[in-house]
């Protein structure tokens, strides 16, 4: 029975194993390394998870979800089909994928897996995470902060002893994360973490779609579901390419102009082609009220620390921290460039991997030992006195304090002969408690007398997994405790049962074929995006890989898969290449198939 590590991602999902003395990331059926994060809904009712689903973003919007992870912990209802699923409820979706890919991989059943979460997820945010996972049939006893796991795998893999202190700023699809560090010999300790769980590199596409509707004078609102669809998958990797230096072996391809490296973007709308050329001086000012932001965050993280905050490397992770234009910020920013970490979207779920080989007590990680903080404050709603209607917070767990941490404080009565003192709980930093999440609440009786004289005395209590204690003892000794869960995700709740019943009979689609249902996915989408001739040549491809299909002959096969590959990748090119440079279809051979 395995332990696994999940970086569960806004835009892509990635699972890894501690083994053989190293964290070891885990392929997907198709051998990647990356699972993205959409889930679709198929006419057969079953669902499609991972990159084929990701086709269907343009091809079946209405059935297709992604970014979902920003709206955990919510109300929000989200909509495939007919059918409205809970952002935990599709997080439990590529959950079950990873699983089912891990046991495939491993060989073995999955006995549990560590999950790494936001720095900045409050506790409903934590708590769906949980309930995904048990959804999916993963038993999660921990979950780890992103930043965490990010400074544990950068740490270990430098195989240095130095006494150091760095930032990690994680930048997602979705989520920002800042995080102090301090190291010395085998300690990893966490002093300060701020985040912004609505901040990424979604923002950027949406910057890039806004500017792009803007030159073009076009609304999104004009736009059909597969227009605006194709829009921000190109922003997307419009982006990406401009960071790669105009990489010619990239589908969307950065061509280099003069001094600037392009990327051009287009759709059609009608008889009507819309386009817009994007450059790096470009991006970097569509970006710069996004940067601000990134600004605001970095310099929470560095209040928070305090006078002590002197920062050895500003270390990079996440999917957009890979952008050359958010690495140049961050060197006018701190007045020398930042170590971008190799792979920085695997960085995450390597230190998950090796969070997991602590919980197993591997012998090479025995001696390494990493801190945590609390994210956000923690305290109980208080009265200035008794014509006081609006409550405020009284702090007992201040944010930043390194886990596990306990605090207390006594709280008095504010009415003659009162017999109880009832403490609402809550979490959060606004001074309103009304402003902040509640998480529960707690009694205790105390014995009647004047007001101010008799009191109780609140301990809180957060451990390393996240669980808050909290404990009150009566001036009359009355003595209460409870561990804080929230109600909203509890086993016996009858709606939470009721989900799992439902998502536990919807079946993951493409099980054993998931590469023939991405390549059909993907010209299908290429098929939305064009027209005339070149739309009728993508009717025969799928055509002539359906009838591949059908035949059963295992050799064929595997020749319409190549043959597949490489018209796909060709028409790829093709769309997004300027109308006067198409010199690559004179080796055409319209799909035919290989003998």
């Amino acid at each position: 029975m395995a332990i696994i590590g999940i970086d569960l991602g806004t835009t892509n999902s990635l699972a890894c194993i501690y083994r053989d003395g190293r964290a070891e990331l885990i392929p997907n059926e198709l051998g990647k390394y990356k699972t993205n994060s959409v889930v679709s809904m198929m006419e057969d009712g079953s669902v499609l998870v991972g990159a084929a689903a990701k086709e269907r973003l343009i091809t079946h919007p209405e059935s297709t979800a992604a970014s979902f992870k920003v709206w955990m912990g919510t109300e929000r209802q989200i909509s495939l089909g007919k059918r409205n699923f809970k952002p935990e409820e599709l997080s439990a979706f590529v959950l079950k994928q990873l699983l089912q890919d891990a046991e495939r991989y491993l060989g073995e059943p999955v006995e549990e897996a560590v999950i790494s979460v936001p720095a900045y997820f409050n506790d409903s945010q934590r708590c769906a995470t949980k309930f995904a996972a048990q959804l999916a049939g993963l038993t999660v006893k921990r979950l780890i902060n992103e930043p965490s796991a990010a400074a544990l795998y950068h740490r270990y893999s430098s195989q240095t002893q130095d006494d150091s202190q760095m930032m990690i700023i994680d930048f997602g699809g979705g989520t920002l994360d800042v995080s102090i560090v301090e190291c010395f010999e085998n300690i990893i300790e966490i002093t300060a973490i701020a985040g912004d769980n609505h901040l990424g590199g979604n923002d950027i596409d949406s910057a890039i779609v806004a500017y792009f509707c803007e030159q073009n004078g076009l609304s999104e609102n004009q736009l059909d579901s597969p227009a605006l669809s194709s829009l921000y998958r190109q922003a997307e990797e419009a982006k990406i390419a401009l960071s790669r230096n105009g990489d010619k072996t990239e589908t969307f391809r950065a061509i280099t102009n003069g001094a600037e490296t392009e990327a051009s973007m287009a759709i059609r709308q009608g008889e009507v082609l819309y386009g817009l050329t994007l450059t790096n001086s470009l991006l970097r000012q569509l970006c710069e009220p996004i940067f601000r932001k990134v600004k605001a965050v970095i310099s929470r993280a560095m209040k928070d620390k305090g006078s002590a905050c002197r920062i050895n490397d500003v270390v990079l992770v996440g999917g957009s921290a890979q952008l050359t234009v958010f690495c140049d910020y961050l060197e006018e920013l701190f007045g020398r460039r930042p170590v971008v970490c190799a792979n920085t979207d695997e960085t995450v779920a390597l230190g998950v991997g090796l969070c997991a080989g602590i919980k197993e007590r591997a012998q090479e990680l025995q001696e390494l030992v990493m801190t945590d903080v609390c994210p956000f404050s923690m305290g109980v709603a208080t009265y200035n006195d008794a014509r006081d209607n609006n409550p405020h917070m009284a702090f007992l767990i201040q944010r930043s304090s390194m886990l596990p941490a306990s605090h207390q404080g006594n709280f008095y009565t504010l009415f003659d002969n009162q017999q109880k003192l009832r403490f609402e709980i809550y979490q959060g930093e606004e001074y309103f408690v009304s402003d902040n999440l509640k998480l529960g609440e707690l009694e205790v009786r105390i014995p009647p007398g004047p007001a101010g004289q008799q009191y109780a005395t609140v301990t809180f209590t957060y451990d390393i997994d996240g669980i808050l204690h909290v404990s009150a003892h009566g001036s009359g000794g009355d003595h209460r405790e409870r561990m804080i869960l929230n109600s909203r995700f509890q086993a016996g709740d009858k709606a939470l049962e009721q989900a799992y019943e439902r998502i536990s009979q919807i079946q993951l689609a493409a099980g054993g074929n998931q590469e023939d249902q991405l390549l059909l996915e993907t010209a299908m989408r290429l098929y939305a995006q064009m027209t005339g001739n070149e739309r009728e040549r993508v009717a025969d491809l799928i055509q002539f890989f359906e009838r591949h299909r059908e035949s059963g002959d295992l050799i064929q096969m595997e020749k319409a898969r190549r043959e597949m590959r490489k018209q796909l990748a060709a028409i790829e090119i093709y769309l997004y290449t300027d109308p006067l440079d198409l010199d690559f279809w004179a080796d055409d051979d319209n799909g035919e198939e290989e003998e």
